[in-house]
């Protein structure tokens, strides 16, 4: 195997990654353009925004499948290469979050790839290096999302999580030890990715989904007035 097929394998990965799964579906389902909704973003929260919850399923599902599929063809064109396998769905986090099929100029005329945080397809590898993972990082992720009421430490909280996972399996001997860099890899272009939500975190101003999000809107308005 030489290093021509290892880049070849990394290209495709980014291309896979770019496909706006969640841009196609909103579409289809209503004719709007989910970069012209909510955070512009191409993910599942915004697709649960633009156009309802069975779209949003369906966008994490394909994005998933995104960071999955492209371990899993890592393996396949060049079996025992760990780290291939964890770049690859680095490369497709990079992807969905900048995609190649979603360049635009901003209101300055700079150019700039649109995309989503990376969340699903961050999952997606896990998944793809060890396929159990997901019975814990769902549970927990939907936990987050739901009861804290937050998407973005949702997302955070992905990485991180099957960081600990892999780290654990180290120490029994079941995985390599880059199954945890991947996570730490993913988990920084996320925070990278997700600059803008963090600082709304921080002032307190960022949107919630669930009942304490709704509790804590509640209070806020209640304050104001």
């Amino acid at each position: 195997m030489n290093i021509l097929s290892y880049i070849g394998v990394l290209i495709l990965a980014y291309l896979i990654g770019s496909t706006p799964f969640g841009l196609l579906a909103v579409k289809l389902r209503t004719g709007k353009d989910i970069r012209e909704i909510g955070s512009g973003r191409t993910g599942t929260t915004n697709a649960v925004r633009a156009a309802g919850y069975p779209i949003g399923v369906l966008t994490l599902i394909l994005d998933i499948l995104k960071g999955a599929s492209v371990v899993w063809l890592a393996r396949w064109i060049a079996p025992g290469i760990t780290w291939l396998e964890i770049f690859a769905p680095v490369f497709a986090i990079v992807g969905h979050n900048y995609s190649i099929f979603l360049i635009e100029r901003d209101q300055d005329g700079k150019v700039r790839l649109r995309g989503g945080a990376g969340g699903a397809p961050a999952l997606g590898g896990a998944f793809g290096l060890w396929p159990p993972v997901v019975l814990i990082l769902l549970p927990f992720g939907l936990l987050i999302f739901f009861g804290v009421g937050y998407a973005s430490l949702a997302t955070m909280s992905v990485p991180l999580i099957a960081a600990i996972v892999f780290a654990i399996r180290v120490w029994l001997d079941a995985s390599p030890w880059m199954y945890v860099l991947y996570c730490l890899l993913a988990e920084a272009i996320l925070l990278w990715a997700l600059r803008p939500n963090i600082r709304s975190l921080l002032k307190g101003t960022e949107r919630g989904v669930g009942w304490r999000a709704r509790k804590v809107k509640e209070i806020n308005d209640f304050r104001n007035g």
